[in-house]
């Protein structure tokens, strides 16, 4: 076979294959061009998810006649006045993209520069269909419609209206982030969903487009090593989501998908997160323009940097250093009520029983059982607060304890592979005696699989039963995340989950799975909306069974910090011999450890 030159179309197809794979990437490029003429205000629309149309209208300095035509042609861009590539300063430098989009969708350019005449062209699938004058004001209005229309290959790998607008929202969320002194408005099917005003700084344009919470929840981030400065906001590590979708990069302005980078915020997060969730944040490297490659990736989402490693521990140090300054934030400290709890049986007036804990009384259980206040007998115990920061006095004052006698004979612990309840430690790992040595249980990992294993049970007898809440609950989410809920509500209802939508942007919840008891509804929802967000559409819930449930699940079981009742601790430990793979969570963590007697005399040198 002889070789051909292409034809100019053919060319031009193939680029936008490696362009424009969906109405996101050419709404990048066109979002991208309007910033870099230097806009100050950029108004998006867009039609059934960006496939029936898109529109971007900026008040850039616009182009003439000559110039538009120009910037139709492949390789033609303004963005390059030399061949310094490395010295890049804007979003866009190939000049690749109108001539791309024109190729496979009908294209209309109207622009003006001040002082002059508008100006229009429309490009067909490759072929100048109409020229001539226009009036607008001055920048430019870009319209694409019709996109793949022509290109049936192409169209049938397209997803839902639904789907492909979420991609574009996250498109313009991005770059939306990256320059705060632009703004910014989008319309779907003639409804506004996003709305950023010029001249916010970056902490509020950031939980403008994230989330409200953001801001009580997270630290700035200012670090900077040699020549590379990080700046942006970091969430807290207990204001996490289910997934990886709320981690947004940035190099010199440009977001970007990269893996050094991924790798190294999860290096940073490493002990302070649980493996199955990830930190909310947004994360701006500006670097010198030698010292990172911008031009490895059609589409720009990737960069390379001269020095990773020093990359790497810039993002490591700097959110480490801030997240150690917040530290008293993310950290779970018990309340001041929960300290004065621990005190020895019968204090004396005058205060000596202040000192280390004294028993009154000889026949006590092995570890002191947590003190339940009389005002409130309720066998479910009481919560420790995780907002709440120790006073000063606790900060000097010598630890407290309580122990109470034993009021009932001690269960013989031969009769139980897990052992008997002694105590509680940190309000969080039940310590039991057995035959053979020590347990100790993660009180929330064990009962999150205890729960887990009951839905299962549940869904195999025909569905888990519901609990209607006596006020319906809204919760407010993105518009996507709500379409995902809406479009698997009947799914949902089989779980026990009963929700309907609620406007735009929020969810109302009528009834939780009767199994999760006094769940938190607003985090269980935002998760499973996290995790449908990560799901293939064409696998139903029941095929994700493990994720689902187990997401509920987590938001049902005792959590750290709960005070468990001896009766409470015990149950659990029953629970746990009878029930299926209960020695593991539903994450991978185990939910038990054993110190065998050997091991205990061990430490003590006995042995």
């Amino acid at each position: 076979m002889s070789i051909r030159r292409l034809p100019e179309h053919l060319v031009n197809r193939i680029a936008a294959g490696e362009v424009v794979e969906r109405p996101a990437s050419a709404l990048k490029e066109l979002v991208e061009n309007a910033i870099d003429a230097g806009a100050t205000r950029v108004a998006i629309r867009l039609w059934e998810g960006g496939i029936g149309g898109i529109e971007v209208v900026d008040d850039g300095c616009g182009m003439t006649p000559p110039e538009m035509a120009l910037a139709l042609e492949r390789h033609a861009t303004s963005k390059l006045p030399d061949d310094a590539i490395e010295r890049v300063t804007t979003l866009g430098f190939r000049g690749e993209a109108l001539p791309s989009i024109a190729s496979v969708a009908t294209l209309t350019i109207e622009s003006r520069v001040r002082g002059s005449e508008g100006w229009l062209r429309t490009v067909d699938n490759g072929l100048v269909a109409a020229e001539g004058p226009a009036a607008l004001p001055p920048g430019t209005r870009v319209k694409v419609e019709g996109l793949f229309a022509r290109v049936p290959a192409r169209a049938k790998f397209l997803r839902s209206a639904r789907a492909e607008y979420a991609g574009c929202l996250d498109i313009v969320r991005r770059l939306a982030m990256a320059r705060p002194e632009i703004g910014f408005t989008l319309e779907h099917d003639g409804r506004r969903s996003l709305a950023v005003q010029p001249g916010e700084s970056r902490p509020e344009r950031v939980a403008a487009l994230i989330d409200r919470e953001l801001v009580r929840n997270s630290v700035a981030v200012d670090h900077v090593r040699e020549r590379i400065t990080l700046g942006g906001v970091a969430g807290l590590p207990t204001f996490s989501r289910g997934v990886a979708d709320h981690q947004y990069l940035f190099v010199n302005g440009r977001p970007v998908k990269d893996r050094l980078l991924i790798g190294s915020v999860r290096a940073a997060y490493q002990d302070l997160l649980a493996r199955d969730r990830h930190p909310v944040l947004a994360l701006f490297i500006d670097i010198p323009g030698e010292e990172v490659d911008v031009n490895v990736h059609p589409a720009k989402t990737e960069v390379r940097f001269r020095e990773a490693g020093l990359v790497r521990g810039l993002i490591v140090g700097g959110l480490r250093a801030a997240l150690d300054a917040a530290g008293h934030r993310s950290a779970q400290r018990p309340s001041v009520a929960a300290l004065g709890a621990w005190q020895t049986e019968n204090p004396s007036p005058s205060g000596e029983g202040l000192g280390w804990g004294r028993a009154s009384n000889s026949n006590l259980s092995l570890f002191p059982q947590p003190y339940r206040p009389t005002a409130s007998p309720s066998s479910e115990g009481a919560e420790l607060n995780p907002n709440s920061v120790f006073e000063d006095r606790a900060a000097y004052a010598p630890p407290l304890a309580r122990a109470e006698a034993a009021t009932a004979p001690i269960p013989p612990a031969i009769d139980h592979p897990l052992g008997v309840a002694r105590g509680q430690v940190a309000a969080t790992y039940i310590v039991a005696e057995a035959e053979d040595g020590l347990i100790l249980v993660d009180q929330h990992a064990a009962h999150e699989r205890l729960v887990l294993e009951r839905m299962r049970k549940a869904l195999g007898e025909g569905g888990v039963r519901s609990q209607a809440l006596l006020l319906p609950e809204v919760v407010e989410l993105d518009e996507p995340a709500c379409d995902r809920l809406e479009a698997r509500s009947a799914e949902l209802s089989e779980f026990g989950l009963e929700l309907e939508r609620f406007g735009p942007k929020a969810m109302l919840v009528r009834a939780v799975p009767a199994l999760l008891g006094q769940s938190e509804v607003q985090g269980l929802v935002t998760d499973l909306a996290d995790e449908l967000g990560a799901y293939d559409e064409a696998l139903s819930l029941k095929e994700r069974l493990d994720h689902v449930a187990a997401t509920m699940a987590c938001h049902g079981s005792v959590r750290a910090g709960r005070i468990l009742s001896v009766a409470e601790m015990n149950a659990l430990l029953r629970e746990m011999e009878v029930t299926p793979h209960s020695g593991q969570c539903n994450h991978g963590r185990p939910t038990w450890i054993k110190l065998g007697h050997g091991d205990i005399e061990k430490l003590f040198g006995r042995k």
